[in-house]
């Protein structure tokens, strides 16, 4: 793709995300820092409730995104959409801090886990309309980092925000998710004024080049878009039967479960001893190293076109991470552990979601059902795994089923790159792969897919 066009996308997409994204997190894991705050003692919340409380907006986060992700693929204005959704998830957020008791909380949380369900696959597939396969890893370590400032200064925002306790009679924790939410609703108006929806409506770009990077996305997906030609149920029934989906939807499951550490990252950091103060500080450096790290390993991962060996090695580090975390509550051991953790499980996280973008082959409809049925079962493990965190500090059930689940994740990716090039072997052989293969033209012009 031409360098300037390339470049103006990602001045102006890239940014809104990214900031969408940190946001996402914020409203999301804010609940951990309240937790801290008091939020639980005030509210007369035992341990099992905080752990339904976390879990509990998962269930409707994954319920919804394969019905918000086609509407983003149906719809001529994605970005909007997505603003829009983030609008609500904002107003949600800040409704929070008016919450009264246990079950005042768990409906805020299903209903935040409604609205959210819009952003990361819709986000995911409007990357997919500007960028091609190649391109993929780079932006999706970019767009990912947003998390990771999320996670960084959410802590920090958090105890800046608790700093009101007692304005206007309401306590910090309730300040916080007000202040959050009114920021995101306010960020989502601006943004929703200048996001791209799609190449042909971008107005950064001139006629010409609109229609030189049409050509070029048809001609890396060797296809014109057939979202038009195609119904949901159609392009649903395509999904579910493509054996790539699965693998991939099991190979994110794993790594899910063992980065669900990430939602009691406080309450494992406090473990250590430390005050809420110093413990939300301590909770910034691991993400803002892991904000350097999937970049570079993005970056590297599109430079050689390789996923599989990246993925594996970013878990044979998490495997030494968490073992490390489970032998020992002793604060330089166990520290050093909880900053490579972040770096290692969201590394291949992002080279798996880009991979699945160069797999997924087929109308925009259907990779838009698959980006969320693939993220609707990754997500499920945040559903129960907050349960496994309920003996302080060590958390050895925790850690030992995150290992588990890491091994098992290199087990899985490994079998993917095995399926994957026995299909490329086939096509070597000009064999067809059927409905959820590449089509012809693709075959012609060289296709193979990503190992």
């Amino acid at each position: 793709m031409d360098r300037g066009v390339t470049r103006k996308i990602d001045t102006l997409l890239l940014p809104i995300l990214i900031i969408l994204y940190i946001l996402n997190f914020i409203d999301r894991n804010n609940v951990a820092t309240a937790n801290i705050g008091g939020m639980t003692v005030d509210l007369g919340m035992s341990s099992t409730d905080f752990s339904t409380a976390v879990a509990v907006l998962f269930i409707s986060y994954i319920s919804f995104q394969i019905p918000s992700n086609i509407i983003a693929a149906r719809t001529s204005r994605p970005g909007i959409y997505i603003c829009f959704m983030c609008a609500l998830w904002g107003a949600v957020s800040a409704c929070t801090g008016a919450v009264r008791s246990f079950r005042g909380l768990v409906v805020c949380r299903l209903l935040l886990g409604v609205t959210e369900a819009a952003f990361f696959p819709g986000a995911m597939f409007l990357l997919t309309l500007f960028y091609t396969k190649k391109q993929m890893a780079l932006r999706a370590a970019i767009l990912y980092t947003g998390s990771q400032f999320g996670n960084a200064f959410g802590g920090l925002f958090a105890l800046a925000c608790m700093q009101l306790e007692g304005y206007r009679g309401l306590r910090g924790w309730r300040w916080l998710f007000i202040v959050e939410g009114l920021l995101t609703v306010a960020a989502a108006v601006v943004f929703a004024l200048v996001i791209p929806n799609r190449p042909e409506s971008f107005g950064w770009l001139t006629q010409v080049e609109r229609d030189r990077l049409k050509y070029v996305l048809e001609q890396d997906r060797y296809t014109k878009d057939a979202g038009d030609e195609i119904s949901s149920w159609d392009a649903f029934k395509l999904a579910i039967t493509d054996v790539k989906v699965w693998l991939v939807a099991a190979a994110l499951t794993c790594n899910y479960m063992a980065s669900g550490v990430v939602n009691f990252f406080p309450m494992v950091v406090k473990g250590l001893g430390f005050s809420d103060t110093v413990t939300l500080w301590l909770t910034s450096p691991p993400y803002l190293i892991c904000a350097v790290v999937i970049s570079v390993v993005g970056w590297h991962s599109d430079k050689v076109q390789e996923r599989t060996m990246h993925v594996v090695a970013s878990f044979v580090v998490c495997i030494v991470a968490m073992s490390l975390a489970l032998s020992t509550t002793s604060f330089a051991p166990r520290y050093l552990a909880m900053l490579v953790m972040p770096s290692s499980f969201y590394s291949a996280s992002i080279v798996m979601l880009s991979w699945m973008s160069s797999t997924i082959v087929g109308p925009s409809v259907k990779r838009a059902i698959a980006i969320a049925l693939i993220n609707s079962i990754d997500n499920s493990p945040n559903v129960w795994t907050p349960y496994l965190y309920f003996d302080p500090p060590r958390y050895t059930v925790a850690f030992i089923v995150n290992i588990a689940a890491s091994v098992l994740l290199i087990v899985v990716v490994l079998a993917t790159r095995r399926y994957l090039a026995k299909l490329n072997r086939k096509l070597d052989r000009g064999e067809d792969l059927g409905p959820n293969g590449p089509t012809r033209v693709q075959i012609e012009a060289g296709f193979r897919f990503q190992l």
